[in-house]
């Protein structure tokens, strides 16, 4: 995880914006994109765009608007990439870029959330790079998928990148910004995994009581 978001973080110094936005619009919207660091990437970049950070990147407002457009974009061609290939996209066998399982977490996923689920899955690692397909796939009607698309774009995309450009301020979060970014991340899972355990405690107890 240190090295992705060490590579991450260099290529978005060197590269600026640029790098930012095709590595944001590629976790949100290509299936390829699921091991991205998302969440830390932001969280660096709001940081970047700080006097802490240097302001290696522009200042705040550019920074989020791009992160926000970039990441509602991708979402936007992932839906399209599921409504024009249908059901069979996700039947293709697995391998080095491609886990069914991940599929299967961003249906569930969807199935329980419903509309809710192109927010929510903003905050969710690797479900949130399929939930848009999925979506796609499912035939939600596209003007509800614009709307929640571009709600849960703004406040992943710049409201992550906010918050490391004002955490970045604080003494003891820039001497230890790359921890920082990775409890972000933890933070991210940290509803699905709290839903994760829900599900198997209701599931056990619903099994101790037909017993």
């Amino acid at each position: 995880m240190l090295a992705l978001l060490d590579f991450a973080n260099d290529w978005v110094k060197k590269g600026g914006l640029v790098v930012l936005a095709l590595i944001v619009f590629a976790e949100s919207g290509l299936l390829i994109g699921f091991f991205l660091p998302g969440d830390s990437l932001l969280f660096f970049a709001g940081f970047l765009s700080s006097s802490a950070g240097d302001h290696v990147l522009p200042p705040l407002p550019v920074v989020a608007l791009v992160a926000a457009g970039s990441a509602i974009l991708g979402d936007q061609v992932g839906y399209f990439i599921g409504a024009k290939f249908g059901p069979t996209l996700f039947q293709r066998p697995k391998s080095r870029l491609f886990n069914p399982a991940n599929v299967r977490k961003a249906e569930a996923f969807f199935a329980k959330h419903g509309t809710k689920t192109i927010v929510l899955a903003r905050f969710v690692p690797v479900v949130r790079t399929f939930v848009p397909t999925v979506a796609g796939v499912s035939s939600m009607h596209y003007r509800t998928f614009v709307t929640y698309n571009v709600i849960g774009g703004l406040l992943w995309g710049a409201g992550v990148t906010t918050l490391g450009y004002f955490l970045g301020e604080i003494e003891i979060v820039k001497n230890n910004i790359e921890i920082a970014a990775i409890v972000i991340v933890g933070l991210s899972v940290l509803p699905i995994a709290i839903e994760f355990l829900r599900h198997r405690r209701n599931a056990a107890s619903a099994a101790s009581s037909q017993d």
